[in-house]
């Protein structure tokens, strides 16, 4: 007997609410394996975005600042902050034999008040040392940063062009990063003429808790590479035992605790994606059964006509695959739009860098998360399938099972 290849669509039709059910169980279990896969990769690339921002093997900062949480809480998790040193500790630092790359920075937290356009953490760098921020820099501005020029992170609200004022200084917005994941998206960049003058205007106004500085003698933290032949212990070493009221600290260690925090995270989504997916085969086996059961009398009526009990398979698996395409690709598009937009809640809420991956790797997530989910589905219908092939006629049309 040659049957339709329309009847399985039409068998769908013809029960709207079966269907529907199915379709959003194979959803949650598509949403579940997308979403939890691109959560954990958004993790670990914003995590990756934070190690090669940071850039450097050794930071040294104030003492003060390392031992009162200021490091961590500025550096890493975006807070507003700033401590200084006297420049003559850097040229000891730089003395310092195994070193290989050196550069420093200076910070500066913009008010909330009238003097300023935004509350951020100003970060400038000296372009002429600078292995950092610069090769990051570059690849949205590949000019150099005049004085009182600025680039913003991508998570402020300015743009190319815009005027931004930070303690009555008119800076001009010269660039916007790329997003990073991580507190960098939200801090704004300059080189080391403009931070030094924002610096004196805020000691001018009388706003820096820093009263007596020159900041021309002053930088707030030192990065540094080690040089080849030498490893990164012995350089921090040195530069603990013989430059007095700093402290020199491995980046790696900084975000050590982060790297703990998201290993915990991603291994609690990891046994949430397989549980939910041995969840969801369960009851999708479950789910198809009982349709599978409901719907004897039809499948015997088909086989009175003439269908093969191959053909009663089949019906059943284009049936599921049907049901399970439909129902994977609306979990990935509702995966997509819970984090597409919410990335930035998300990275707030965990308290985790967080960016999501190129479009290319997304693509391929989805095409993972509607594969799985149609084999899960099928392998699940497959047992219906063959109960139903080798149903006894007779017995049912006479209402015996």
């Amino acid at each position: 007997m040659k049957i339709s290849s329309a009847l399985p669509l039409r068998n769908l039709r013809g029960n709207p609410v079966r269907t529907a059910i199915l379709i959003f169980l194979t959803a949650i279990l598509s949403l579940m394996i997308f979403g939890g896969t691109l959560m954990i990769t958004s993790l670990k690339t914003g995590l990756h975005s934070l190690e090669s921002r940071l850039g450097a093997d050794i930071m040294v900062v104030p003492y003060e600042a390392a031992t009162k949480s200021n490091l961590e809480t500025i550096v890493l998790q975006g807070a507003t902050g700033y401590f200084y040193m006297d420049e003559a500790k850097y040229q000891k630092i730089a003395s310092t034999e195994g070193i290989g790359q050196i550069s420093a920075q200076f910070f500066l937290a913009s008010a909330s008040s009238g003097c300023c356009s935004l509350s951020v953490q100003i970060i400038g760098f000296d372009p002429d040392t600078d292995f950092t921020i610069t090769p990051w820099i570059k690849k949205s501005y590949g000019q150099t940063l005049q004085k009182y020029d600025i680039i913003v992170g991508n998570d402020l609200n300015a743009f190319v062009g815009d005027t931004l004022i930070f303690y009555g200084v008119e800076c001009r917005v010269a660039a916007k990063l790329d997003k990073t994941g991580t507190s960098f998206d939200t801090a704004v960049f300059t080189n080391q003429e403009t931070i030094k003058a924002l610096i004196q205007s805020s000691l001018d106004k009388n706003m820096n808790e820093f009263k007596n500085i020159n900041p021309d003698k002053v930088v707030s933290c030192v990065l540094i590479n080690a040089a080849e032949g030498y490893t990164v212990e012995d350089v921090l070493n040195d530069i603990n035992l013989h430059v007095k009221k700093v402290k020199a600290v491995r980046t790696k260690d900084m975000i050590s605790g982060i790297s703990d925090s998201l290993a915990g995270v991603s291994d609690i989504i990891s046994i949430l994606i397989i549980v939910v997916w041995i969840a969801g085969m369960l009851i999708l086996l479950l789910a198809f059964a009982m349709s599978i059961s409901q719907r004897k009398k039809e499948f015997a009526v088909l086989r009175v006509i003439g269908a093969s009990q191959n053909q009663l398979a089949g019906i059943v698996m284009q049936e599921a695959l049907l049901l399970c395409l439909a129902g994977s690709l609306m979990g990935a598009v509702l995966g997509l739009l819970i984090l597409l937009p919410f990335q930035q809640v998300i990275e707030e809420f965990l308290n985790l860098p967080f960016l999501l991956p190129s479009a290319v790797q997304i693509a391929g997530y989805v095409l993972a998360a509607v594969i799985l989910t149609i084999l899960t589905g099928c392998i699940a219908v497959s047992v219906s399938a063959f109960r139903i092939s080798r149903i006894d006629t007779a017995l049912i049309l006479r209402g015996d099972t």
